[in-house]
């Protein structure tokens, strides 16, 4: 606590040193302490005397009406309460304080003059969590306006806008109420469909919380058109089959009702609609043609088809293989290239063999005439061939 000056009320010095001394001795005193308290909670007042003598102690509120005369109430509120009296300390306790309570509280003493010390009372008033305002509703492809406020604090609360643990500038605007303070903080951010349903945060911090902080939470709301998409049903139909069709939609706000149509015609008997499906039971071919769902809200509109053919029970129908064009031609091309790098080895190794055969050839060419000799004589011809294919 702050103390405030420190008076010293004496009586009346002789210019003899013995009575200076005596008067000295008795010299009284006063000091006030100063008190900072939240809005609501209990103030202590405080008047500290030295060298008390007995002399009259009057507490007095910042409109100079007395509240204590020696201990004795002298003002009917009965949120002041007196809770000591002694030689050394006078205190008195305020409780449920509010702003209009805030001033000086006057400690006074009277001796042969009157001299007081001022003891000043400091309310702080925490904000509330703050809260937002939509200034300008967030469309796809626009800007967002919201307002983060808090409307009452003393002093002044700050206020910051957070995204993604990331701070947002924001325009501050400070409104003085007197005895209190009004603070917004507004921000303006471009908007797309992804951001529907970000989380930001306002935060506002004061003195008085302690370095807490009060958060308000909010998630934007981003208005944007429907999108349409039918999931269309697996394998083929034929006749005496049944058709369900469901009509995917999404959009802000979500469209409350699709439409269901068949272009260049009208929807045939046996088809039933709930919610976003269409059924149609036991189909035939005068069912086929293209079939339309749409769906609407404030912001746009959109639309998608499906084809339906159905077929005979006995028809044969060529169907697609599930298995991607890219892929199949990959592998094709794998296997010619495989079946050219065979053919070049062996074609490589077929040169090869020729070319060391004819030189082996030349080599024993000499002596072709004494394997022929020798064959005409009767010879082992096999053992001759042998030796010289060697």
């Amino acid at each position: 606590m702050a103390f405030a000056t420190v008076w010293n009320y004496c009586v009346p010095l002789t210019i003899v040193t013995v009575a200076w001394l005596l008067n000295t001795a008795h010299c009284q005193a006063v000091q006030a302490e100063n008190v900072t308290v939240l809005e609501g909670g209990t103030a202590q007042i405080s008047c500290r005397l030295q060298n008390y003598d007995g002399s009259i102690v009057v507490i007095q509120n910042p409109r100079r009406q007395t509240l204590f005369f020696n201990g004795t109430r002298a003002l009917k509120d009965d949120r002041f309460q007196m809770v000591l009296f002694t030689q050394r300390l006078v205190r008195i306790t305020l409780t449920n304080v509010s702003v209009s309570d805030e001033g000086g509280y006057f400690c006074q003493l009277y001796t042969d003059s009157t001299h007081h010390q001022v003891a000043t009372l400091s309310v702080l008033v925490p904000p509330e969590t703050p809260t937002v305002e939509v200034k300008q509703e967030a469309v796809e492809g626009g800007e967002a306006e919201l307002t983060c406020v808090s409307p009452r604090s003393k002093p002044a609360a700050t206020l910051r806008w957070m995204r993604k643990g990331r701070e947002i500038a924001g325009v501050v605007s400070l409104q003085d109420n007197g005895k209190t303070f009004s603070v917004s903080s507004t921000i303006r951010i471009p908007v797309e469909r992804k951001d529907d349903g970000a989380a930001l945060s306002c935060e506002a911090f004061h003195p008085a919380l302690n370095g807490q902080k009060r958060i308000r939470h909010y998630r934007l709301d981003v208005y944007f058109a429907p999108t349409v998409r039918i999931v269309p049903p697996a394998g083929i139909l034929r006749e005496g089959d049944s058709l369900t069709l469901t009509c995917s939609v999404t959009g802000n706000p979500l469209p409350r009702n699709t439409q269901w149509s068949k272009i260049n015609d009208t929807l045939p008997e046996r088809a039933e609609i709930s919610g976003t499906t269409l059924q149609i039971s036991r189909l035939s071919q005068s069912h086929n043609g293209t079939y339309l769902c749409q769906a609407q809200n404030d912001y746009g509109r959109a639309a998608d088809h499906y084809t339906l053919l159905v077929y005979d029970p006995g028809a044969v129908v060529e169907t697609h293989s599930a298995v991607p064009y890219a892929v199949i031609g990959g592998v094709l091309a794998l296997l010619v290239f495989t079946v050219i790098c065979v053919l070049i080895v062996t074609i490589w190794c077929s040169v090869r063999q020729k070319g060391s055969y004819l030189t082996h050839e030349a080599s024993g060419l000499d002596e072709h005439g004494e394997v022929q000799e020798a064959f005409l004589n009767g010879n082992d011809a096999s053992q001759g061939k042998k030796e010289y294919l060697l």
